[in-house]
């Protein structure tokens, strides 16, 4: 269903050297739409700088380069309506999902694109400021204007769309698109079936840090976060700003009957962790309430489960530790097809109320054979070094970008030297 990776193998040299003796310059597109997007963004940059070291590579957030206006309806009102209207959010979700011809933008796509660039001026700046010879997006609002751009001939850049989600949305078609690269075989044959041509996606996963593709020892990682490991260890996560209902789940998790270890992590909520912090655990609990912690994959590892909304990177990284999910409050749209990947493939469970979750965690914990099916599944769903699957096929694009611009590469030449 997808294209196979047919890259050829380059020495570090080689892969460093455009065909005029240049370094390749990579451009990285995200924007701060919740913390997703960012971070899947950070994953491919730190690829790239591992693959390929001597290269030139900008991550930009887009929202950084707009006008606070356009900053402020963009990306903070949608941290507004996950935390107060979520149904609002899956509208608009479900309404820009509608089949369409990829190649002809509608007069609502134009007009948005249009309102848009207003906005933008900064990052136009930064795209014509180039030569740039690759642009890998992880979010779809920079993909559509360097595509709008290229259709009215202003930019000639090749561009990719790295998806972060486990389905495809309609909105992450911009033509014209070199590849695409998607979480699952269901998302590749969405855009096929839309009309982007198979030998133009790519079955990767969504890139995660590359600390996640490293083996760690459990027994360490308790150590090293300070747990005892002596009961379930339960990692309760909130998302990088710390988002939906943090308190009121850590006491449906405090209500568990199954003593736990507990760890919830709060983000850069510092409300939150306040909050938490007065709470005083049952003595059959232990309880640790930590803020913004860059150390995810260790706690992910030494957990037992992890109870979190599935969004994509959250649910990628706790894949690639081998953890399943306990799923809470997934955002209408995307999350919620998040949450039907994992439950049709028996990585997770979850929790429709959170008057009852204390005793459907306790059923499960009374379970280690239902867990240890869950922890298997999740290792077959995981894909942790997704980001360098992604960096290598773009490998094949960049010789051919430098090519197009700079000078005609030699037939047969396959390292473009």
């Amino acid at each position: 269903m997808s294209a196979a990776l047919s890259v050829p193998r380059l020495d570090r040299d080689e892969r460093s050297a455009a065909p005029d003796g240049r370094r390749p310059r990579v451009l990285i597109l995200s924007a701060s739409v919740g913390m997703g997007h960012l971070r899947a963004a950070e994953a491919v940059e730190l690829a790239f700088r591992e693959v390929l070291p001597h290269a030139e590579v900008r991550n930009a957030d887009v929202l950084k380069l707009s006008i606070a206006p356009f900053r402020r309806c963009y990306g903070g009102m949608y941290l507004d309506f996950v935390n107060r209207a979520p149904l609002v959010l899956a509208f608009f979700y479900n309404l820009m999902d509608q089949p369409r011809d990829c190649r002809t933008p509608s007069r609502w796509d134009r007009l948005r694109v249009w309102l848009e660039k207003i906005g933008l001026g900064r990052f136009l700046a930064l795209l014509h400021g180039g030569p740039w010879d690759l642009i890998v997006n992880t979010h779809f609002l920079p993909g559509e204007i360097v595509a709008d751009l290229r259709r009215k001939g202003q930019l000639s850049t090749p561009q990719v769309m790295v998806t972060t989600d486990f389905e495809t949305n309609h909105m992450w078609i911009t033509e014209p698109c070199e590849h695409y690269f998607t979480a699952t075989e269901e998302g590749a044959l969405y855009l096929q079936k839309q009309g982007v041509s198979p030998d133009r996606t790519s079955v990767t996963g969504i890139p995660i840090h590359p600390v996640f593709a490293a083996d760690k020892d459990r027994r360490e990682c308790l150590r090293r976060q300070g747990l005892v490991g002596d009961r379930p260890v339960i990692l309760q996560l909130a998302g990088g700003n710390g988002v939906g209902r943090v308190e009121e789940l850590y006491r449906a998790l405090l209500s568990t009957e199954t003593p736990l270890e507990l760890v919830a992590v709060t983000g850069r909520n510092a409300r939150a962790r306040r909050r938490l912090e007065a709470i005083a655990p049952p003595p059959r609990h232990r309880a640790h309430v930590l803020g913004f912690t860059t150390e995810v994959d260790e706690l992910m590892t030494a957990a037992d489960l992890v109870v979190s909304k599935p969004g994509g990177l959250t649910t990628s990284e706790a894949l690639a530790c081998g953890t399943p999910l306990l799923i809470v409050d997934p955002v209408p749209g995307q999350e919620e097809r998040n949450s039907d990947l994992l439950l049709e493939h028996g990585a997770a469970i979850k929790a429709n109320h959170l008057l009852t979750l204390g005793e459907k965690l306790t059923a499960l914990l009374r379970d280690p054979a239902h867990l240890r099916a869950m922890r298997a599944a999740a290792r077959r769903l995981a894909r942790p070094r997704a980001a360098f699957d992604v960096v290598e096929r773009c490998l094949s694009l960049l010789p051919a970008s430098v090519a197009s611009r700079e000078r005609q590469r030699p037939e047969g030449d396959a390292s473009g030297r």
